[in-house]
């Protein structure tokens, strides 16, 4: 560990269950002569009327080649913790000798709840935003080590696009980004935005115009030199932000008036999702979000054995016996139920598995989707919640 210059664990020290807790490690032998199979759930102990699960793959890809089974909620779908009756749900169950799941827990449990806490946030933010985009910038206030699982989670709950080159790539999108305050204060502002226009592909050539001057005043310089651009970008600090709607309501004004409808307005800048509709309504076409969604709070996932050797037996505070999902795709009621169990719906009868079956002996057996796919199950979940009529 002295020589290592970021405090980061790799690959092989997570397979290895090198970043987990002692005490499993040091509890491995004493189960390692055990020869029954357990049963262990992951479930919350927050009450969330829904959260936006991910974490998933790496979960997967963590036991993948392990003697495991397993089922899950897939990723990107948005769902309450409790049922219908106030019990925890269980968003992936494992099944195989508590000897090769015993040392992992510590990371799969860290896999699901940071990137669901983003990803839950993303969507918090995406409803806010809606219909306008939003892009995720906030890599740079969280580890670096961790930036491409940010963005990841940032995208599938609802970001049109991520700051990260590294995310970017993982997702399989091109980077967003527009530019810094330091080109300006290096290069000049005329020069730095000439720079911009020249290098960006149409349809996203943004100018920061808030560097030196006002933000009115500069929006119209910006529009008069540079026409095409689609873009002007306000990230101005909190300390002179006075009445920010307001600000937005004159400067959208003076572009229209003056021709300059097309020309859209973007604002980034320690922005909190309560700020997003009051500046949405004012005319902003489009929001950077960064510290709001990577911090957002992490989703509070705990593992329990509910079941050894067939026999059902959990610890007291958890239920015991595997369990599945169901949920009425009617009016959406959820429950849940002992695996070998079908419930029906009192108003519209059967219900449908949440949990899929996603290792077979430790051998994936479903389809690995895609990031963008992910993405589109999370957003269209998230429209039907927007749209749905409020309690």
């Amino acid at each position: 560990m002295e020589n290592r210059k970021f405090f980061i664990a790799t690959e092989r020290e997570i397979e290895e269950g090198k970043a987990s807790d002692v005490y499993f490690s040091r509890t491995k032998d004493l189960v390692l002569s055990e020869g029954d199979d357990v049963v262990a759930e992951i479930t919350s102990s927050m009450q969330e009327k829904w959260i936006n699960f991910t974490g998933l793959e790496e979960v997967t890809n963590l036991l993948e080649g392990r003697n495991i089974q397993m089922w899950a909620i897939p990723e990107g779908t948005l769902l309450g913790t409790r049922d219908t009756a106030g019990r925890s749900i269980p968003f992936i169950v494992l099944k195989g000798n508590y000897s090769h799941i015993i040392e992992l827990e510590t990371s799969i449990l860290g896999f699901i709840c940071q990137s669901s806490g983003i990803s839950s946030e993303s969507t918090r933010v995406f409803m806010e935003c809606y219909p306008k985009p939003f892009m995720s910038f906030g890599i740079r206030r969280m580890h670096p080590g961790i930036s491409p699982m940010i963005d990841r989670a940032a995208y599938i709950g609802g970001a049109s696009g991520v700051s990260g080159i590294l995310g970017a790539e993982l997702i399989g999108i091109t980077p967003s980004g527009t530019m810094p305050h330091s080109a300006a204060l290096i290069m000049g502002e005329d020069r730095a935005w000439d720079y911009v226009m020249k290098n960006s592909p149409p349809g996203s050539r943004t100018i920061l115009i808030d560097t030196f001057g006002d933000e009115k005043f500069k929006a119209i310089e910006a529009a008069e030199k540079f026409p095409d651009i689609d873009y002007i970008r306000l990230d101005t600090p909190s300390s002179r932000r006075g009445n920010f709607p307001q600000i937005i309501r004159e400067v959208r004004w003076e572009l229209d008036i003056r021709g300059f409808k097309r020309v859209k307005i973007m604002v980034s800048g320690g922005l909190k999702k309560e700020q997003i509709a009051e500046l949405r309504e004012a005319g902003v076409d489009s929001f950077g979000v960064g510290t709001t969604i990577a911090s957002g709070k992490v989703i509070d996932f705990a593992m329990d054995i509910v079941e050894i050797g067939g026999r059902a037996i959990t610890k007291k505070g958890k239920l015991s016996g595997m369990k599945n999902v169901f949920q009425c795709e009617s009016c959406g009621r959820t429950t849940i139920a002992l695996f070998n169990e079908t419930p029906l719906c009192p108003d519209h009868g059967i219900m449908r598995g949440l949990l899929q079956k996603i290792l077979q002996d430790g051998k994936r057996i479903n389809k690995k989707e895609s990031v963008i796919e992910i993405r589109e199950r999370s957003v269209n979940m998230a429209l039907k919640l927007l749209n749905s009529p409020k309690e």
